[in-house]
């Protein structure tokens, strides 16, 4: 799917790149992106969030929660940008102290993206020795349960391709839960459908940049998760090497958690040389990523975000693996 149009100062940068690489005999091949296509446009609802659960901890309103991708593409939500406030039936406001609502907290200006009309409850936090499952949560410090209870979080977030060279557009918007309203048996990952959505067999074979193919070839359990072993082909004639990077893709599954530590993926390496992936003329190369999930999460989906059309511009696609 793609994103919002690009503007004018992309194609302007992207030449700008281009130029730089030849006179470095980078083996990037960086074409302007095309602003003359028109973008399919959707109704960009923005983000919406369901109480899971609400309860009393240590003096303070906790309310666990979901939230749903409904701009109409992909999406990413900033954890550290999201505010709250609840208010009571007699319309007294009071803020919230600890606010955990997002995809992921953000770095270059970009997140995980999730896919229009799925949902999750968790993501991947920590760091990259020791991640940890941080769950979706506000905390209203001074505040206890009560009926007729609101709850307005403010977060931001962009859609569409990731672009390392030009920032994407963020969004600021209000979600507002009802508190009274708590639905417990929340379908994860996909809430509904969304009739834009390409949804890719696990031995699909996706174009990226340069016209190099990404696939799934191999799929399994290990102590720690899932060990994925991906094929780039470059079948091009009269084109030299070249260079692809899918990130490290993240899983979402049944238990809604989004597993997978966020990095930017133009920063990824594979290989025992930790290199970039580089795929010889007419010839193709394997690599295999990592992430680390409990063994009893199933109904699974990879997400992942393959360079496509420049050097460092990303654009997200989903995988079924829910067979495995």
């Amino acid at each position: 799917m793609k994103g919002y149009p690009r503007m004018k100062l992309g194609k302007i940068l992207a030449v700008a790149v281009a130029l730089g690489l030849a006179a470095t005999a980078c083996d990037y091949v960086v074409p302007p992106i095309d602003d003359s296509t028109p973008t399919p446009q959707f109704a960009d609802l923005g983000w919406a969030g369901t109480a899971n659960a609400v309860s009393s901890a240590s003096g303070a309103l906790h309310v666990d929660l979901s939230i749903e991708n409904k701009t109409g593409d992909f999406s990413a939500v900033d954890v550290s940008q999201s505010t709250a406030q609840v208010t009571d039936s007699s319309g007294k406001s009071s803020n919230c102290g600890t606010v955990f609502v997002g995809t992921s907290v953000f770095v270059n200006n970009s997140g995980w993206f999730l896919p229009g009309g799925f949902a999750m409850k968790g993501y991947t936090a920590g760091t990259a020795a020791a991640p940890k499952t941080q769950p979706l949560y506000v905390e209203c410090a001074g505040v206890a349960p009560a009926a007729g209870q609101k709850l307005a979080i403010k977060y931001t977030y962009v859609t569409g391709p990731f672009n390392y060279y030009v920032a994407s557009v963020k969004h600021s918007a209000t979600m507002t839960l009802d508190l009274d309203k708590v639905v417990k048996d929340e379908k994860y990952p996909v809430a509904e459908k969304f009739p834009g959505l390409v949804i890719n067999k696990s031995d699909a074979v996706i174009e990226g940049i340069n016209h190099l193919t990404v696939q799934l070839t191999d799929a399994k359990r290990t102590d720690t998760g899932l060990e994925f072993t991906w094929e780039c082909v470059n079948s091009i004639v009269g084109q030299d090497h070249a260079y692809m990077h899918i990130g490290y893709p993240p899983v979402i599954g049944s238990d809604g958690i989004l597993y997978g530590r966020y990095a930017s993926p133009h920063l990824a390496a594979y290989g025992d040389n930790n290199t970039d992936l580089r795929i010889p003329a007419q010839g193709k190369a394997d690599f295999t990523t990592k992430v680390t999930v409990p063994k009893t999460v199933t109904g699974l989906y990879i997400i992942v975000p393959e360079e496509t059309q420049q050097a460092k511009y990303f654009v997200d696609h989903v995988i079924d693996i829910t067979n495995l």
